[in-house]
This record gives structure tokens, sequence and C-alpha cells, in this order.
């Protein structure tokens, strides 16, 4: 087998090339790691070699970070400390290297990839886009263990890096350079000669000399024990604040920082190893690292068999300029750089449209996403119009109206009569079957579902939905060009309200049924946060809109019957106007952008008593165990293709707890023998919509699982 790392010397610079042979990414497995070790043995006794310079052989990529896939196979603490200190020991022969090491980073350089420039002595980046620096480990439920929780705060100091570590930021090249993570900042063409020659300065005897951004109060708080104490202690308040005590990695992170700058760098690599040995056997962890096999593999899967090419989308037409047409709109401009045409009943609206389009774009160049020109050459691919111009030359059409069939058949046809034969019309309908919007299409092979949520840019999921008639070449299309928006596409079967809204419809009808036993609004909230959701289920009702989701509801209600018919509670507010964050009212009070608290007028209105109503575990168990019982019935109704399909959906869609591992994950967990028999008993106590379904009886009679 050829082997990853190859050099060539030239006036006393050893220009190293890592590229792993049949990847298509460079990552540091075992025998790379043996590699590096012989590779800089040999250049350190070779007389004349005076320094090295260090790239990656991969188009678009530098190190990807370790293989996770042997970090899996790992199944006990001791195993993990041994592989964490075996990267550590690889790193610190680099960073002790008698001779220069300059490093040339374009491409994704994260996890062990930025450890190991970190050991290095010099870093040069090249300023392209997709030259990404990030210590990302704490999002497998892990720490960077090969001293990235020691080098990077010697560097750029602790407030800055743990910015980074306990977030696993991933940074732009730009940025890393403000931070002083990158000592040199240069356009692709340039980054060989420019790391050659920074190898060669240091040869002859150059030193960089590194200034830690902050000033004075980085200083302050970086330069001094006492500073540090309260970085520290802001920091560990921080993460308990986001994590809820559900995520033990950045705890342990931030505890292997301390440990270090209190105690040296050699006892602070010996703490950061144990503590990724007891991290990397955690249930969390498990079901992290299985989240992320699970968004890999779905980021090649087109949900169908021998996928045809897509058609290339270089236009993109909208209809609807409203909250969820501009989203897209705008996401669409910034992430696969289109040009976009939207539509509306009136050019008002398509103004006010098009700035809630442009606000995206405002945002990445305020955050420095997107530099100046980059930004005015995105906004000029924004336009609009109250007819349908400029949409015959559009390869892809998005519906974004109002959640009404009648309304989405009307826009169909109307389409149908401005496009092309080739063009594919997409709803971005949230419940409706597409086979009932592709009733009155003249080209029904053309029609498919885009189901993007709210925020576009911000929410990761999109559920595509072929109906039976789609063209395969349709369904690829769809799915290729959400990934060029970002989105992590899964293909979902036409049925009412489709997975997500499908299995979230109970947990919020179960909601409305708490509420009128007499449990309190921000207690519900409290309750489901704590067990790790984002959100409680009155918030994201407030969020989604109660409008929306009694239309939605009315959809289910209409397919399952009484199973999903919503509690009264929420049709009540949507008559009194109350319509959530929108219209400043809902559950709660909203003024300047915020959340001012429960309306205590709500109460009156649904003419309820906040008495504690059942107590918190029982909440817990309706809430979850409701949602768990529909998501396995969906399941056997084939809504999606495989288990991973729905548990990523749920995570991406409405932020399952992810350290749960998605709903039908912690169904397995549970168990179907236990889930059937506290469904019975709550079924006996509140009726028909707890009753065991079918799957979950049949689980428990054979003592099966959704994952095998």
């Amino acid at each position: 087998m050829a082997g990853s790392l190859t050099w060539e010397v030239a006036d006393g610079i050893a220009v190293v090339t890592f590229d792993l042979p049949g990847e298509p990414v460079n990552k540091i497995t075992q025998a790379v790691k043996e590699e590096f070790i012989a590779t800089f043995e040999t250049l350190g006794r070779d007389p004349e070699v005076n320094a090295v310079a260090f790239f990656s052989g991969k188009r678009d990529a530098f190190i990807a970070g370790a293989d996770i896939e042997e970090f899996v196979a790992i199944t006990t603490a001791a195993e993990a400390e041994r592989l964490s200190a075996g990267g550590q020991a690889m790193l610190e022969r680099v960073a002790r290297f008698a001779k220069p090491v300059a490093v040339g980073i374009h491409g994704a350089c994260l996890g062990g990839g930025l450890e190991f420039a970190l050991a290095c002595h010099y870093r040069v980046a090249t300023d392209h886009p997709k030259t990404q620096l990030g210590l990302p480990e704490v999002q497998l439920g892990i720490l960077p263990g090969a001293g990235g929780c020691q080098r990077l705060p010697r560097l750029i100091g602790a407030r800055a890096a743990l910015d980074m570590i306990l977030a696993g930021k991933t940074e732009r090249a730009a940025k890393a350079f403000r931070l002083g993570i990158v000592d040199e900042l240069v356009p692709p063409p340039i980054l060989r000669d420019i790391t050659v020659g920074a190898a060669r300065r240091m040869a002859g005897g150059w030193r960089p000399r590194r200034r830690r951004s902050g000033g004075a109060l980085g200083w302050l708080l970086d330069g001094n024990p006492l500073g540090r104490r309260l970085v520290f202690r802001a920091a560990r308040r921080q993460v308990l604040a986001t994590t809820r005590g559900n995520y033990p990695a950045p705890l342990a992170a931030l505890e292997a920082v301390e440990y270090g700058l209190r105690h040296g760098m050699a006892e602070g690599l010996k703490r950061e190893a144990q503590l990724f040995g007891q991290l990397a056997v955690t249930d969390v962890s498990r079901k992290l690292v299985q989240i992320f096999f699970a968004t890999t593999q779905l980021k090649k899967d087109f949900g169908i068999s021998n996928p045809p090419k897509p058609v290339e989308v270089r236009r993109l037409a909208i209809v609807g300029a409203g909250f969820m047409g501009a989203g897209i709109a705008g996401t669409a401009v910034v992430q696969a750089g289109v040009d976009v045409r939207m539509k509306d009943a009136d050019l008002a609206r398509v103004a006010k449209g098009l700035v809630a389009a442009r606000e995206i774009l405002d945002d990445r160049l305020k955050r420095r996403r997107i530099t100046r020109y980059e930004h005015a050459r995105l906004v000029a691919l924004l336009s609009g119009d109250d007819r349908y111009t400029g949409f015959g030359r559009a390869e892809l059409v998005i519906e974004a109206v109002f959640e009404d069939l009648a309304v989405k058949q009307q826009v169909l046809r109307e389409v149908e009569a401005a496009v092309s034969d080739g063009a594919v019309f997409a709803s971005n309908t949230s419940t409706i079957p597409i086979a009932r919007i592709a009733e009155v299409a003249r080209r029904a092979e053309r029609v498919i579902g885009m189901h993007f949520f709210s925020p576009v840019a911000r929410m990761p999921l999109l559920e595509v939905i072929p109906s039976e008639r789609t063209a395969p070449e349709v369904i690829s299309t769809a799915v290729a060009f959400g990934r060029r928006m970002g989105k992590t596409a899964v293909v979902v079967r036409d049925r009412p309200g489709f997975w997500v809204n499908r299995i979230l419809a109970p947990y919020m009808n179960e909601a409305g049924h708490l509420l009128l036993e007499g449990a309190a609004i921000d207690e519900l909230d409290r309750l489901m946060v704590s067990w790790g959701f984002p959100v409680g289920p009155i918030t994201l009702l407030d969020e989604v809109g109660l409008d929306v989701a009694e239309k939605a509801s009315g959809v289910l209600h209409a397919a399952f019957g009484e199973r999903l018919a919503a509690a009264p509670a929420f049709s009540k507010l949507v008559q009194d106007g109350r319509l959530g964050r929108k219209a400043g009212r809902g559950f709660y009070r909203y003024g300047g952008g915020r959340k001012r608290g429960v309306d205590p007028a709500v109460s009156e209105l649904l003419g309820i008593h906040p008495n504690g109503g059942p107590h918190a575990a029982e909440i817990i168990q309706r809430l979850v165990l409701v949602m768990l019982n529909e998501a396995a019935r969906a399941v056997g109704e084939g809504v999606v293709r495989a288990p991973r399909d729905g548990d990523i959906a749920a995570i991406f869609g409405f932020g399952f707890p992810p350290f749960r591992g998605g709903p039908l994950r912690h169904a397995d967990d549970l168990g179907a023998a236990r889930l059937v028999g506290e469904l019975e008993r709550l079924a006996e106590r509140h009726g028909g919509r707890f009753t065991p379904c079918d799957v979950l009886v049949e689980q428990a009679r054979r003592g099966s699982k959704f994952y095998l």
C-alpha cells in the first residue's frame, strides 16, 4: 500500500505532502500516526533538511481530524486514554522537532488536524471560504485529546480558546488569523511559496513574534491567575446554562484547560487524556457519534436507488414573499449562489420579502462571513415582481404560500403556465399531501414537496416529499439543491404531516390537554427544556404560529381521526388574535424582539386555573410517550425509509435531544415492553390517544427493536 506522507528536499527545505490513499479527505489513523513519527524521525536525521514545509495533497481539505471508525471501536476508558496519549506523544515530537516546521493550510482543518497545526511552529492559511479551522470534538461528546486543550489557550488566551472549544466552533481562516491561530493569511495560489518561504526564514534563525489579541482587558483576564479564575467561573456558568448538565464534554474540556494552565503543560496533557478516556465510552458520546455517522451517510443518500443526475439549478423562482419565502430566497442566494426571482400578489409584499431576504445577507456581512464585495454581488441576485416575469428561465420553482390546498393548487396552475416543461415545482407545504396538490397538475411528475423549517436560515432540515408520480430526476434535483442550501435532506413518504409534523402534533396537543388540567404554561416549557429540548412545547407553538399550528392540526385530524385532534385551547387563542411571536402575543407576550413572560390573560381566556396539574414526572412521561408512540406508528406506515432518517429529522427539525439519539433510538433504550405497559396505563386514565401502536406491541412480543 502506498504511503500517506511523501516529501522532496530542495534548498534545505523538506516539502512534505499528506495524501491518504483512497480517501476523499485526510484523517489521522493509527497507521498515519506511525507514519508521521517515522517521517519526522527520518527528516530529523537528514543533514540536508534544515526545515519542513507541510501541505495536504487533497484539493480542498487539509486534515478533517481523527478516524472516527477507530474511535468507535474503543470499548474501555483505558483504551481511549491510551489513544489520546498516543496522539499527544506524536504531536509533542512535532512541537519539539529540532528543525522548524511551517504548515500551509487550505480547506477543512479540524480536530486532530488543527491540533497538528498548533504543534507546528508557523501556520499559513488561505483566505478561501473552504478553509475552516476548529476543534469540534465536544459535538461528538469528547474533548480535543491530542493537546488541543493545552496548546490553543497558550496561543490565543483562555477566553478565545474556551469560546471555540466549549462550543465546538469552526472559524473561517480570516477569523482564525485575527485570533492569532494563523500567522499569515494568503490567497490559495501563493500558499506553497509563502509557507516554504516561512520555513526557510526560520531555518535561518528568524522566529515569529506573536501578540495575543485582546489588549489590556485580555492581559487582565488571560495573563494572571485571578483573571483566569474569573474567566473559568463565567465559562462554567455559561456551559451549565447551555447544556443543563446533559452534555458532560464541555465541562470536562473546561477542566482540562483550567488544569493545564494551573499545573503546567505536562500535567495538563495527562489530565486531558484521562478526561478524554472517561468521555469516550459514555452513552452521550456514543449517541452523538451515531448522529455524526447518520448525517454523513445522508449527505450521499438521494432517497432512491440508482438516482439519476439532478438538474443543475442556476435560477430559482419563489411564489410567496412572506416569512418563509423570504427565508428560502436569502438562504438560497447565500448558500447556493443562484439567481432568485420572488413573486407575490402585490409589489409592496414583494418589496418586504426582498428586504427580509437581504437581511440574511446583511447578517452574514455583519458577522464577517462574507466580504462587502460578496455582499454586493449576492444582493444583485435577488429580484421580484407581482407577475410571473422571469419564471420561464427557472429550473426550480418553490411555492411558499398559505397552507391551504385550494390556494396551493391555484398557484401550481399559474406556475405551470409560466415555466418550461422541464421545470420542477416544489411545494413548501408542512402537512398537505403532495399528491393532493398535484391533482390539478399537467405535469404531475415534475411536482414534489420541499418542506423547509422556520427560520430557514438557521434550521438545518429539509423534508423532501415525492408523490408516487414524481419522477426520479425530480427527487434527485430537490435533494441536491437542498444540500447546496446547506440543508440535511431527508426523503419521506407522502403522508399527511409527513414525518416531523406528524410526530410533533401529538406532543403539542398533549401540552394543550395538560394546560386544561392545570399545568402552568412556563412549567411545561421548563420541564421539557430540562429533559433536553431547546424550547418547550408552548414556546414552540408561539414560534411556529398558532394559526399555522391550527391549520396543520386540522389536516392531521381529518387524516387520522380523534387521535390527532387538537386540544380546544389552541383555537380559542387564534380566535382572540393570539398568533404567537409574530403577532406580539400568544401564550407569552413579546416586545422589542424578546419574550416578555406568560400573558396572564390566557388563563382567563381559556377558563383554566393553573394549580400545578399532574406531577412533573407524569407531565414528561405523557409528552414524550405520545410522541414515541406516533413515531413508531409512522415508521410502520413507511413514512421514513429507515430509523436513521426519522431520528435525524426529529433532531434537526424540532430539536429532539441529540444526547438521547432521536425518538426511535430512545424508544429502543426504553424497550418496547416498557413502552407498551406505560402507554396502556396512560390509555386507561386518559383515553385512546395513548393506545400503543401495533409496531410497539409487535416489538414487545418479539423482543425486537428499531435498530438491529
